[in-house]
């Protein structure tokens, strides 16, 4: 057992961050982590508090192979050190890899944008339609839609009509710079803005609905968010930060991608084990950029992603062979079912809440199995996890069960730290988030 010097917990500490403070973004962390975030991110100070404590420097590779929209790739790029992200989430990969990216002129991306928005306003106010609420001149009664595809795989009522109507004209002149540098950022602006801003989404641990906004500035508010890319890609010079990636994959698939390099350490929170749906969480941005198109491409999708919730699972899926033999997760499985049998519950959904609890451990034990060959000899992996209730509210002790499949697999559980608790509303109670850190000696069992 590894005693580090200071831990992540000594580093900052429950005085100094509070429970609700610890999952935030601090106002000095804002740059570039700002451009897209999902709500329910780890920080950036987490990652830079495992990197000091793993040693990390320039000469080392840090993987997030759960990358999201960025966290980690974006703090490493920030430190000085090489990363890798691998994401299935086609609008989150686009995200993270956009993120990562100060490449570009900032003059000459703010002064694009300002073309963009002028010619925008213009076309609305043709149509009659002002940027402005309350400012119109004659609503059209052909407002722009969705197509019958689209509508059916987003949340109903996610964006109200004229707010829709706007985004689109909006998109349509973005697009018009497909084959510039400067398309993603307009775009990952234009998503920000969108669920963020302009759409009647709300987010507390789940997405929903909220109270609907029937006009609201679009154009302002996407041109915002390229006022703060540029202003960020002007306080730094690109050629002074080291490589950072991400591709989009299945995070399963580690060997294949990463070839002959060799990783120093991880960083990464997977999916936990729940009720989630993380592609809802997605799901307006990715049908108006295009990313995903219809309900076939969503569920490819999904397939490529760790089983976590039963609206991710097919009957080809096989990854509970990896856990098998494991005692305690077939026992919480068993209990999961009598549960649902005492309870009564005989929805397909329900029914499957035991094989899901065992394709997800199965597949973080493929995972990390086969993250081995890519590890360095005493590389330090992190995962940052949750303690879930969600299946009939039968608990699952997500750290600690990783921390042991890690041991069968031949890693050594150096500890497990927590981060901050949150309030389910299943139990009405708190669980524990925590980091799980793992060291890999280069030995296979």
């Amino acid at each position: 057992m590894v005693d580090f010097a200071a831990t992540a917990l000594e580093q900052v500490t429950h005085s100094e961050i509070s429970n609700g403070e610890r999952n935030r973004l601090a106002t000095s962390d804002r740059a570039f982590h700002h451009w897209y975030r999902f709500v329910l991110s780890y920080p950036p100070h987490l990652v830079r508090q495992y990197i000091t404590e793993f040693d990390l420097h320039e000469t080392d590779l840090i993987l997030d192979p759960f990358c999201g929209t960025g966290t980690t790739v974006v703090e490493a790029k920030l430190q000085g050190i090489p990363s890798i992200g691998i994401e299935a989430n086609r609008f989150a990969q686009f995200a993270g890899s956009v993120k990562i990216d100060w490449d570009v002129n900032w003059a000459d991306l703010l002064e694009h944008a300002e073309g963009i928005r002028e010619r925008t306003v213009s076309k609305l106010a043709r149509q009659g339609v002002s940027d402005e609420p309350d400012q119109h001149l004659n609503i059209p009664g052909n407002l722009r839609e969705l197509s019958h595809d689209q509508q059916r795989i987003i949340l109903k009522n996610s964006i109200s009509p004229l707010p829709l109507h706007k985004s689109l004209v909006l998109l349509e002149e973005i697009d018009r710079f497909k084959v510039t540098s400067f398309t993603k950022y307009f775009r990952l602006a234009f998503a920000n803005a969108l669920v963020f801003r302009i759409s009647n989404l709300r987010f507390g641990p789940e997405v929903g609905i909220g109270k609907a906004k029937t006009d609201v500035l679009v154009v302002s508010q996407w041109f915002n968010e390229v006022e703060k890319m540029s202003l960020d890609i002007a306080g730094v010079d690109a050629v002074n930060y080291p490589n950072a990636s991400v591709i989009l994959s299945d995070s399963r698939d580690a060997p294949k991608l990463l070839g002959n390099q060799k990783v120093s350490a991880v960083i990464t929170s997977p999916p936990y084990p729940n009720e989630k749906d993380y592609t809802r969480t997605t799901r307006l941005e990715s049908v108006m950029l295009g990313l995903i198109a219809n309900k076939e491409e969503l569920r490819l999708m999904k397939k490529s992603m760790l089983r976590s919730n039963t609206r991710g699972v097919y009957k080809e899926d096989d990854d509970d062979k990896y856990v098998k033999d494991v005692v305690e997760i077939q026992d919480i499985a068993k209990t999961i079912e009598k549960r649902r049998i005492q309870l009564e519950k005989t929805s397909g959904f329900e029914r499957m809440y035991p094989r899901v609890t065992k394709l997800y451990f199965g597949g973080m034990a493929k995972h990390l199995l086969q993250l081995q060959s890519v590890l360095k000899p005493g590389a330090h992996l992190a995962y940052v996890v949750g303690d879930q209730a969600s299946y009939l509210r039968v608990m699952i002790r997500t750290g600690q069960i990783l921390s042991r499949i890690a041991e069968s697999l031949g890693y050594e559980a150096i500890r497990i730290d927590q981060f901050r608790t949150r309030f389910s509303t299943a139990t009405k109670s708190d669980l524990n988030e925590e980091v799980v850190i793992l060291r890999w000696s280069g030995k296979k069992k």
